[in-house]
């Protein structure tokens, strides 16, 4: 009996392989049987496909159907297999063409009256199919309700159907399907709020700025209420924006998770804020199949921890790898799942567990084992990790109620064009943002004089620092010279990036 061939994708973290789809209609006892390592929801698919095929006007074929899902070994999960499915079948049982068959790729869930629904995973699909060869370029049919987000791959090999019905006319002929329109990640507009609704903190607006153009973790330390959420929730917008392949990377992300897609958002530094009861797995990703968890949704933008010492512990160690490698492996039984995670860290803590330690207006009545207890949640090698600590003290009395003005709107802009312009010069220097400088590329940017060498030699051995606190130091130093416009790290900048490694040392002060 004559087999048809088609093809759908896998959705394997945010990679999308190839998936044969092939379908064999032979004389026996009226049965579909899926084959080739289906999950609940693909088996579950021949009911759906059957009622979706005999709605559509149809013959359902009385006899027995194999389908095939290749390569075996690949899990197949969720019903994106739906519509290649039942294409396959009709195609194996003469009903449409099989010659057309093999150059489309389809993707979409069925409903019984034959809709096609929308599924995850599209964006990356489309991207992965435009990247192929032009040999083995697929036409790409992706349902209506992914319309918006297939257009963001800007490629001309997809089309989109609303139901099984228009589909196979345009697969007889009869009729064309539509193109999505193609779609560009807008430029952010001002989402976020700026500096110049905060009054005071001149350091940790510093800080944030440092941050901002570096791409480096920060800490804020302080009594409640000074704050520090607010200059957290500021950093976004001090950011630079998003490049293309950027804004795709984390469109890609909200795709493949339980997220709707939200066009609203394209272009936007994604900003996450899980609570402290946050598991490991919300926060890593997981379940089955993996799905990404807080810090690839953080991509290419902020994960903010508040109140940080009261993250399990098991929660705030499962972030020392992502954050060196900028990318999180997911491991079950049956797969390896790939998840990008290069987000910047952004945490805030009070100094003892009352929070008052400190503080002029209010005694602190915690004991000396309970602070060490309390900062003692947060590991070392964590805070190693972290390339600026901030204090961020109670504002002076008459700060919130007298004449002083907030910064300008103005100041703003210029503070943000400050940060990109620095920005602009480490990527056109090394091609990232000081923050992920190589060993090799700080030997190269990072070119010390002998007497500043010898002072930061000094202060690393009097301070306790750790030799990846040293390399941090310098590209912090690095970045506040490229704020200040200066070719060659300062001795002034140097005491500046030692400055903000205040819980390096062997004991708070």
């Amino acid at each position: 009996m004559p087999v048809a061939t088609t093809y759908a994708s896998a959705e394997i973290g945010v990679d999308s392989p190839l998936v044969s789809v092939e379908a064999e209609v032979s004389p026996g006892l009226p049965r579909i049987q899926i084959v080739g390592m289906p999950e609940t929801a693909v088996r579950e698919s021949k009911d759906r496909v059957k009622a979706a095929i005999t709605s559509c006007g149809f013959d359902f074929p009385s006899k027995r159907i194999i389908v095939n899902l290749a390569p075996a070994d690949l899990p197949k999960s969720g019903g994106r297999y739906d519509l290649a499915i039942a294409v396959a079948i009709l195609g194996a049982a003469g009903s449409l063409p099989r010659e057309i068959m093999q150059d489309l790729e389809l993707l979409g869930e069925l409903s019984l009256t034959g809709e096609i629904r929308a599924v995850r995973g599209v964006l990356p699909a489309a991207l992965n199919n435009k990247q192929r060869d032009p040999d083995t370029r697929k036409l790409m049919i992706v349902p209506a309700g992914n319309s918006m987000e297939a257009g963001l791959a800007q490629s001309t090999d997809v089309r989109t159907a609303s139901s099984l019905s228009t589909l196979a006319a345009f697969l007889k002929g009869m009729d064309t399907l539509p193109v999505p329109a193609s779609c560009i990640v807008p430029q952010p507009d001002n989402a976020y709020p700026g500096l110049s609704e905060v009054r005071g903190q001149a350091a940790a607006k510093r800080a944030l700025c440092i941050a901002a153009a570096g791409g480096h973790n920060l800490l804020m330390i302080g009594p409640p209420g000074t704050g520090k959420t607010m200059l957290a929730t500021r950093l976004p917008g001090l950011m630079p924006p998003m490049s293309l392949e950027e804004s795709l990377e984390v469109a890609s992300l909200i795709s493949v998770s339980h997220q709707r897609f939200d066009p609203g958002s394209l272009g936007r530094r994604p900003f996450r804020s899980p609570h402290h009861t946050a598991s490991a797995a919300a926060m890593v990703g997981g379940s089955n199949p993996p799905m990404p968890g807080e810090i690839s949704l953080a991509h290419q933008g902020i994960l903010f921890l508040d109140e940080l010492p009261e993250y399990s512990r098991h929660v705030l160690e499962v972030l020392r790898e992502p954050l060196e490698s900028g990318e999180i492996w997911i491991s079950r039984a049956a797969r390896q799942v790939r998840y990008p995670a290069r987000f910047q860290l952004v945490a805030a803590m009070n100094p003892c567990p009352c929070g008052y330690l400190g503080d002029e207006r209010r005694e602190c009545e915690c004991t000396a084992d309970s602070i060490q207890r309390y900062r003692s949640r947060v590991s070392g090698p964590l805070l190693d990790r972290i390339d600026l600590h901030v204090e961020v003290p109670p504002l002076p009395g008459g700060t919130l109620s007298g004449r002083q003005q907030t910064a300008s709107a103005t100041a703003d802009s210029t503070v943000c064009e400050l940060v990109q312009r620095a920005s602009e010069l480490m990527k056109q220097r090394q091609g990232v943002v000081n923050s992920m400088l190589t060993g090799s590329d700080i030997e190269k940017v990072c070119v010390l004089s002998e007497r500043d060498r010898q002072f930061l030699d000094q202060s690393v051995t009097r301070l306790g620092i750790s030799t990846r606190g040293y390399f941090k130091i310098l590209k912090v130093a690095r970045t506040i010279a490229d704020l200040a416009g200066e070719k060659h790290i300062a001795t002034g900048h140097l005491a500046e990036a030692l400055g903000y490694r205040r819980l390096d040392r062997q004991q708070l002060q």
